[in-house]
């Protein structure tokens, strides 16, 4: 067919936000934080129809255009291709009840309100690790209670938020599968905690750095590679790690960074963008690691995708440090508390914290940028080594 195969992998994985079309009604669509998907429009009787065939991913440029083929042969032969693919979806969760088959089904249906689609697989990882190897293969509607408590009991107490979180999805699952039509014991998780009993695990807080001992660890980062520019910046920010690993240049003007929605933390849909003021290091520390941007994302890994959490955190291991890269939004907070006098408010703004109640921010329409601005400015001048005695005024 002319016109098709207008595409190469190299340009997907290079191109910027927006729809490219392969021909013959496929196209690429990608977002702004890196990820996307392939969408198919066909003809039935006259009208267009979309589908989608996957993530860019998890579905390379020949499986889409071989997918892609298959239901346009069934548009031309007078089968709607998205009535058929429900219809073989449903075959299959008929013949294939097994635990791990259901699970998988209930992560893509849940990828849309996932942070980048939950290609990092955060929200899957507890059920992949703690659940499936002694579950997987099991029909699930022999799934009780016990069976859970067997599976969860070795980490109930050891790794207790894990645990929950790993509860919580096998839930969700089960849910699933009884909206799917399976007879499904969907009250065995609550009875399963009731086996279990309460946790007896002390949460820890992170590891965090004493604000006085910043100065001479960031200026030990001293190294023009990815993970002490990453480091630095991390400490100059005050900001999550994940934001910071998917950062891209066309996000920061006028020496504000804006954090997209889906890179805040919480629920899909229920976050918004957040403005991060950088200081003068801080734009210095971005203008060296744009020599290291690939793919639009300044820290990049050195084989594929961005920096890791690992990373920045084996740096500090290899230091003989037990604080951890998380730490440092601690510390940020702490020296604001003792060294400034910034109002509580504007204190929790500068580390993204909500703070009162939604009628009150609703009301309160402002992100103080500017005194933000002035604790950031004074942070820098303080981790890169000017020192401060007295009580420093943001009013």
């Amino acid at each position: 067919m002319a016109g098709k195969y207008k595409l190469s992998s190299n340009f997907i994985k290079s191109a910027p936000p927006g729809k490219y079309g392969d021909g013959a009604g496929l196209w690429c669509v990608k977002r702004k934080d890196g990820g996307g998907q392939w969408v198919l429009r066909v003809q039935m009787n006259g009208k267009r129809r979309e589908m989608g065939l996957g993530s860019l991913s998890t579905v390379s440029l020949k499986q889409a255009r071989d997918k892609a083929d298959e239901y346009r042969a069934m548009a031309h032969d007078g089968i709607d291709p998205i009535v058929e693919r429900k219809i073989q979806k449903k075959t299959l969760k008929q013949t294939d009840k097994k635990l791990e088959t259901i699970a998988l089904d209930a992560f893509e249906s849940r990828k849309a309100e996932l942070k980048g689609d939950g290609k990092n697989g955060r929200w899957f990882s507890p059920l992949k690790l703690h659940v499936l190897p002694k579950l997987g293969k099991m029909q699930v509607d022999d799934i009780d209670s016990t069976c859970i408590r067997d599976a969860l009991l070795p980490i109930w107490h050891t790794k207790a938020d894990t645990a929950r979180k790993a509860m919580n999805r096998l839930n969700i699952v089960l849910y699933h599968a009884e909206a799917l039509g399976l007879d499904i014991n969907v009250d065995a998780t609550r009875k399963a905690k009731i086996l279990l009993g309460k946790q007896n695990h002390t949460v820890k807080n992170i590891p965090a750095m004493p604000w006085s001992d910043v100065p001479a660890f960031y200026q030990s980062l001293d190294e023009l590679t990815v993970t002490h520019l990453a480091l630095r910046l991390l400490i100059l920010t005050g900001v999550r790690s994940l934001p910071l690993r998917y950062m891209r240049s066309e996000e920061i003007e006028d020496n504000i960074w804006t954090i997209p929605a889906e890179n805040m933390k919480g629920l899909k849909g229920k976050t918004k963008a957040f403005r991060v003021p950088l200081s003068t290091e801080a734009m210095a520390v971005v203008d060296l690691a744009k020599s290291f941007a690939r793919d639009g994302f300044l820290l990049s890994a050195v084989r594929k995708g961005v920096i890791s959490d690992a990373t920045m955190s084996r740096h500090m291991e290899r230091r003989g440090l037990v604080e951890r890269p998380h730490g440092f939004r601690s510390s940020l907070r702490t020296w604001i508390a003792d060294v400034t006098d910034a109002p509580h408010e504007v204190a929790e703004e500068v580390i993204s914290h909500k703070t009162d109640t939604l009628v009150a921010r609703t009301y309160r329409r402002t992100d103080y940028l500017e005194m933000r601005r002035n604790i950031m400015e004074k942070w820098a001048q303080f981790v890169t080594g000017t020192k401060f005695t007295e009580t420093i005024r943001i009013r």
